[in-house]
């Protein structure tokens, strides 16, 4: 009888540390602060369902959208932290929204488990346009000091702070032209009602192939393949202002540590498979997985960039 009461006993011990291990024992719901159908939300969508096999478990997709995903953000903050909620996000609502509005969060709300994928923003011309080269666009706009308009995202919005963050540097001024986004600032490029495109790199790549546009910059310290002719920052002598457009799943503050381990496993085999990494690659991105505290560095570092980068426009909230 009392080896009854022993194994009784162990077997409650052990009982926690086998629940948890079978983690996710039920469905997990993402969380995407975007409109369905937005790239965000693609990119967030094929994951699920590659990360639903190796999890073996279903993920509902929640689209939150508002506030440049600082609504989706809010949301995601006031979830338990009990591995079931996940926030499946780019960038901008965790280091450059918090610059121009004030949110209920801030980065060190969350518990980061994995970058996914990222890709620079660029900055192309016309054809015609006088220079050829990315410092040959600089030293022209340096000479013609807000002759040149360029289009970006939004106020205090990723593009224009990337940008700003070159253009500061190298003692440039040019006249930003606020848009709804990357198809919006394109169209109006295309359409002359701008002489610069600043944006997302897949967009613009058809009229760069048909040579209605030439792309000289692009955001990251490296060049970009898909754009051969754009000088990466590096090269400019400005691989310290590096931005990116990047995308990372993240859990609520104070997740289980072996929840975490488990979803980064899961996750850094997900975005290496050929088939995600082909649809990156469509998409002008590449898969780049970065975890835990190297993960929360990036934050912190990309967040103090943009700050100064705001603070010289006279941005803030």
């Amino acid at each position: 009888m009392k080896t009854l009461v022993i194994h009784a006993a162990i077997i409650g011990l052990l009982a926690p540390s086998a629940a948890l291990a079978a983690y996710p024992e039920r469905p997990i719901e993402m969380i995407v602060p975007a409109p369905a159908g937005g790239g965000t939300d693609t990119a967030a969508r094929k994951l699920a369902t590659i990360l639903e096999d190796r999890l073996g478990t279903s993920i509902a997709i929640l689209n939150v959208a508002g506030g440049g995903g600082s609504v989706g953000a809010t949301q995601f903050m006031r979830a338990k932290s009990d591995g079931y909620t996940l926030f499946s996000t780019w960038n901008s609502p965790l280091t450059t929204v918090p610059q121009v509005q004030k949110v209920a969060y801030d980065i060190n709300s969350f518990t980061p488990i994995a970058s996914t994928s990222e890709t620079a923003y660029t900055l192309c011309v016309k054809a015609d346009f006088p220079a050829a080269t990315g410092q040959a666009f600089l030293d022209e706009l340096k000479a013609n000091p807000d002759k040149y308009t360029y289009g970006n995202d939004g106020i205090g919005g990723t593009m224009q702070l990337a940008a700003e963050r070159i253009f500061q540097a190298k003692g440039v001024k040019a006249v930003a032209i606020p848009f709804g986004g990357a198809g919006e600032t394109l169209q109006n490029f295309l359409g002359g009602h701008i002489d610069i495109y600043g944006g997302s790199i897949s967009p613009v790549i058809p009229y760069v192939q048909s040579g209605e546009a030439k792309c000289l910059i692009v955001t990251s310290a490296a060049p970009v393949a898909a754009l051969p002719d754009a000088a990466g920052l590096a090269e400019l002598g400005l691989g310290s202002e590096e931005t990116l457009l990047w995308r990372a799943i993240l859990g609520p503050k104070d997740m289980d540590p072996a929840q975490v381990e488990t979803l980064t496993t899961a996750i850094r085999a997900a975005v290496n498979t050929p088939e995600y990494v082909e649809f990156l690659a469509t998409r002008g991105e590449t898969p780049n997985v970065i975890t835990g505290d190297a993960l929360a560095r990036r934050l912190a570092e990309e967040y103090d960039g943009l700050a100064r980068a705001a603070k010289a426009l006279g941005l803030g909230n």
